[in-house]
């Protein structure tokens, strides 16, 4: 089996195929999709909307501690550019980090973000007095944009999808734009600009400080695996050594699959390196 013939490391095939999301990414835009197919199911004063957004005073009760995360899923009915906008944001520079940390790791930073995003929301709404709600994914959607720009901040971008600039121009723009926003706010604005600045300020701390979240996840529960009969084989010495490298392999490419590419150590990298030519010497 070739280093690319496996199920992690092949390409997509040309044409249209019907299959489960691969990527942490698009689980999270299908499930945020869904959940906003809830709500417009209810209607905008409906009940779920209530139950799942975060209220202003939700330290007063609780048990409402599970709203510093649903909100993060939920968007606004009248406006369906708010949950377009965010989607769009979060697949656009999600795809990228989660390649880097690893699929569990980006779950992790990504929910962390949203739950301090509320966080400094909720201190900034009963600093100032104010009341009402939040919803949305912007503050997890400014972590993952901001963290993409310190990893990238050369890569280029469309800004308003006509003007390229580089990411860390982007990002200044979007920590600029939110603090101006945040000192001039009016509670006519339905703008949650301390949220964005929450989420920003997270990923600047998670990068400055190389946090590791995924240790606080469960690990993932596998099926216990039937053993089969082991086969009688003729003994080849190329043989066996081409099938350890081939174990070896497939375990590397798993690592590199659930914590990405950073995690692999310098002999790892060699055993990748010698098996991609031993497998061209295959061929």
């Amino acid at each position: 089996m070739g280093l690319y013939d496996r199920d992690y490391g092949r390409s997509h095939e040309p044409g249209v195929h019907l299959s489960a999301p691969q990527t942490m990414t698009m689980k999270l835009v299908i499930f945020t999709g869904c959940v906003y197919l809830v709500q417009l199911f209810f209607g905008q004063a409906g009940w779920f909307t209530d139950v799942f957004a975060l209220d202003a005073q939700w330290y007063r009760q609780p048990w409402k501690v599970f709203q510093l995360v649903t909100y993060g899923f939920l968007h606004s009915q009248l406006a369906m550019q708010h949950i377009l906008l965010n989607m769009y944001g979060l697949w656009l520079f999600g795809r990228e980090i989660e390649q880097r940390y690893g699929h569990k790791e980006f779950l992790a930073f990504y929910l962390a973000a949203i739950i301090v995003a509320g966080l400094v929301w909720s201190i900034s709404t009963a600093a100032s007095g104010s009341g009402g709600g939040l919803i949305g994914a912007s503050g997890g959607v400014v972590a993952v944009t901001i963290l993409f720009a310190f990893h990238y901040p050369h890569r280029t971008i469309l800004l308003m999808f006509v003007f390229p600039v580089p990411m860390w121009v982007l990002g200044c723009l979007i920590v600029v734009g939110d603090a101006y926003g945040a000192m001039n706010y009016q509670d006519v604005s339905n703008v949650a600009f301390m949220a964005h600045l929450g989420g920003a300020a997270f990923a600047f701390l998670y990068y400055r400080f190389r946090w590791k979240l995924s240790d606080w996840l469960p690990n993932q529960i596998s099926m216990p695996k039937m053993k089969r009969r082991t086969k009688l084989r003729i003994h080849d010495p190329d043989q066996r050594l081409s099938s350890e490298t081939d174990q070896q392999v497939d375990e590397i490419l798993k690592k590199i699959n659930e914590q990405g590419q950073d995690s692999l150590t310098r002999r790892e990298r060699r055993i990748l390196e010698q098996a991609s030519r031993e497998y061209q010497k295959r061929r």
